[in-house]
This record gives C-alpha cells, structure tokens and sequence, in this order.
C-alpha cells in the first residue's frame, strides 16, 4: 500500500503497538545507562577506567554498525515490509544475550574483562539489529507529520514506562533473588535472574510491536544504490545539525544517569528510605530518584506534543535544554541533606528531558522527507540507523567519560570515598552534563526546518506518491 495523502491516520491499537518495541528496548537500555557500569565495578568485579575504556571501544563498534543494519533493512524484501521482519527475528537473542550479559562467570580479573568485551558487543549488535529497524518503522507508518509527533509520543511514553518498571523493579528483584544462594546472599545471581524477567517481558513486548503495525510509506522512486544513499545523507544538512544535538543530549543524559547510583551510595550514602517488613525488603533512595525521574520524563514526553503544535519542534526543543542547563548547573550546590531539593531538581531536569526525544525522532523523519524532496531518492532505513548511530556516540561519549572521570578522582568501589572523589560525582551530575545540554542548545538554534516549510514538503511529497501510483 503506498501513501497518497498526509492526513493518514493510525488507529490507537496500532500506536500502541508500536510504543511496546521501545518500552522492550529501554528497560535494558535502562538497565545498561544506570547499572551496568555499576554492576561491573561493584559486583563483577573491574576496575572503573577499565570499564569506561571498554564502554568506548565497544560502544563505537556498535555505533559504526548501526548504519550497516539501516542499509540492510532498506534493502530487505519480505511480505511484512522492510523493518518489521526484524522484530520477529531478533527478540529471542535480544533476551538470551541480554541475560548473559548479566551473568557473572567463574574467571581471574583478565578473564571477566574478555568476556564482558565479548558479551557486551554481542549485546549491543543485537540491539542495533532489532532498535533500528524499530525506529525505521516511525519514517513509513504514516506520511503525517503530526501524526509521526503523536506515534513518536506514544513510543517515548510505553519507552519510559519501560524504563520505569526497571528502575522500580531492578533493586527489589534483585534483593529477593540474591537470597536464592546456596551460601547466603548472592548478588551476582540476584542480577542475573533479574536480568531474565526483564527478557521475557521485552520478547513478548516485541511480539506485539511486530503484530500490531504495519509499513505504509513506500518510495516513488526505483532502488537506488548504496553510493546515491549515501551521498544524500552527506548531503542532508539539516540531519547533521540534529546529528549533533542527538550526540549532546544522549551525553547530557548517560553521564548524569551513569552516576547518580554513585552519588547516593557513595555522597549521599544514607541509601535506605523505607522497609517493607512483611517481605523484608528496603526500597533505597535512589531507587525512588531512579523512578521520579522516569515519572518526570513521561510527563515531558506527553507535554512535548502539545506544546510544540503551538511554537513549533524547534522552539520546544530550545526551551527544554535551556532549563535542563540551568537547574543542571543549580544541581552541584545542592547539599546531601537536601534530598527533597535534590529529588525537585531531578523532577524538572527529567522532564525537560523527556521533553526533546519524541521531538528529536519526529525530526529526524522530517529530514528524511526533506531528502527524499531534494532528491527525489529515500532511505529511510539509512536516516535512521545514522541516527541511532549518534545517540549511541553521545552514549557512548558519555559512558566512557562516566568511568574515566571515577578512575581520575580516584574512585575505588565498596569503600568510603575521598572528598575529592564525592565532588567529583557531584560534578558529574551538574557541570558536566550541563556541557551536553549547552551544546544541544547551540546545534538546534541552526536547525532549519520550521513548520511551515514541512508542510509544503509534505504536501508536494504526498502529489509525488499520487502521481507515480496514477502512471
């Protein structure tokens, strides 16, 4: 079926649907932004530079392998289009690598470090396989630009409530398995049978994603070559300007989420804030810090609709990171006394971060409209899968500096830190992620693409669609 109008709308089922696929990705893109390097430094067992070097190396394979991934998927033929095969044949070893990911061998120091190399890259090139076809799927269910806006909301609301069972979930699952040991607590297994709930979840999240939606949009033009798509996408100025304000907010937000489990356990240190006694079970401060922040985020991912119709993507997208800049910056001041200031500014600077993502990704289907205007050739596959490429960059940025900046304050795990190295984390929510928002803020004042001229490119596109189908 090819799109002839833009007003094609989705019903609510499909919407849905398609908000299930992030909610699946982000509960372990969750579990690896908050507690993975943790995980690896307190209960693995590596040393914190060692993990933020292999977060750089691996996470720059991956980012480099998204776009060979949104090559594939536009070139992929299959009577359930392009993008959403892959959802079928990815979620079963995006479960069963996600759990091994989580598991802890018997090995020396050297060994766990190769195998956390080997089952991390494992982990991350599955992810690119089934993440980005699913975000493929936003450019072709519908040609509506606003239409995109509310699919893009719907994806960021399930993706963050996703995020939100992990977060309130992670910490207890993990306190009752860790009593499943044969010598007592064990937190290594307590992780990874957490780790296996969560994958179940996601396998069946992922079936209803791939049961649920369909592919609309299709190309006016022939297949083109790989060297056409390329040169367009290098080409695609404005998805350059939005490439840098995806690397700096993803930055902004893996280096504030990588230390906060760090600042409450090792700054604010009084990590317990209420006990259910019938299952003995203590939920810890940043457990909640963890949850109000996916709560904030949902409220800013709902927010983000409404208020861009009114002063349009752009001008949304500015205010947001300005405030993220500012109370970001206000943060470092904030006393460990202070938790019902530390939790407010956690509220606001979630949702001003909740805010940009729908944003940034019905972007980013705008520019591959406005390819596909200029040059009569679409890729959306590619558009895509660069795009995640960014994300994963700013990720990827982001987390290696997370480990470094520990090693460079002298952090060492399961000890009582330095003053040096309790400012330290504390820079590491304030100033420095303030940096990301900063630069965020300077990309997205250049971007070109306003309102109306979407409008009349989407129109002449839908002619485009009509034309082609009549001949």
């Amino acid at each position: 079926m090819i799109t002839t109008s833009v007003s094609q709308k989705l019903s609510l089922r499909e919407k849905i649907g398609y908000g299930f696929g992030d909610a699946a990705s982000s509960m372990f893109w969750k579990l690896f932004s908050m507690y993975l390097m943790f995980y690896y430094t307190d209960i693995f067992g590596i040393p914190a530079a060692v993990v933020g070097t292999m977060f750089l190396v691996t996470r720059i394979w991956d980012a480099a392998f998204d776009p060979f991934v949104g090559i594939l998927a536009d070139r992929t033929e299959t009577r359930w289009g392009k993008f959403r095969p892959y959802l079928l044949w990815m979620m079963i070893p995006f479960g069963i690598i996600g759990v091994i990911t989580f598991t802890t061998p018997s090995l020396g120091l050297t060994g766990k470090i190769i195998y956390a190399y080997i089952t991390y890259s494992l982990m991350m090139m599955i992810y690119s396989m089934i993440n980005v076809p699913y975000a493929s799927l936003l450019g072709v269910m519908s040609a509506d630009g606003k239409e995109r806006t509310t699919l893009a909301t719907f994806r960021f609301i399930f993706a963050f409530g996703g995020s939100l069972l992990v977060l309130a979930a992670a910490e207890p699952l993990v306190d009752i398995f860790s009593r499943f040991g044969k010598n007592g607590v064990d937190l290594s297994l307590g992780w990874q049978l957490a780790a296996v709930v969560f994958a179940i979840i996601a396998i069946i999240f992922f079936w209803f994603t791939f049961s649920w939606t369909r592919e609309r949009i299709k190309p006016f033009t022939k297949k083109t070559s790989l060297k056409h798509d390329l040169k367009d996408l290098l080409g695609n100025y404005p998805w350059f300007i939005l490439l840098g304000a995806g690397i700096a907010a993803i930055f902004f937000n893996s280096i504030r989420d990588g230390a906060a489990i760090y600042y409450f356990k090792y700054y604010v240190q009084g990590q317990s804030a209420f006990t259910i006694d019938a299952i003995k079970l203590t939920i810890t401060l940043s457990s909640l810090y963890f949850v109000l922040g996916q709560a904030a985020n949902i409220v800013g991912v709902v927010i983000a609709k409404p208020i861009s119709d009114k002063i349009g993507k752009r001008s949304t997208f500015l205010m947001a990171m300005v405030l993220a800049s500012v109370f970001s910056v206000f943060f470092y001041w904030l006393d460990k006394e202070h938790t019902t200031l530390i939790f407010v500014f956690q509220f606001i600077i979630s949702i001003c971060a909740g805010i940009i993502f729908p944003l940034l990704w019905a972007m980013y289907a705008d520019t591959a409209d406005y390819s596909e205007w200029k040059t009569g050739r679409r890729a959306t596959g590619l558009v895509f899968s660069a795009s995640s490429m960014s994300q994963k960059f700013g990720w990827t940025i982001g987390g290696a500096l997370a480990g470094w900046l520990l090693g460079y304050y002298g952090f060492h795990a399961n000890v009582e830190q330095t003053p040096e190295v309790q400012t330290g984390i504390r820079m590491m929510l304030s100033f420095i992620p303030a940096v990301g928002t900063a630069l965020s803020v300077f990309f997205i004042f250049l971007y070109p693409l306003n309102e109306k001229l979407m409008s009349r490119i989407e129109n002449e596109l839908a002619d485009r669609r009509l034309n082609a189908q009549i001949d």
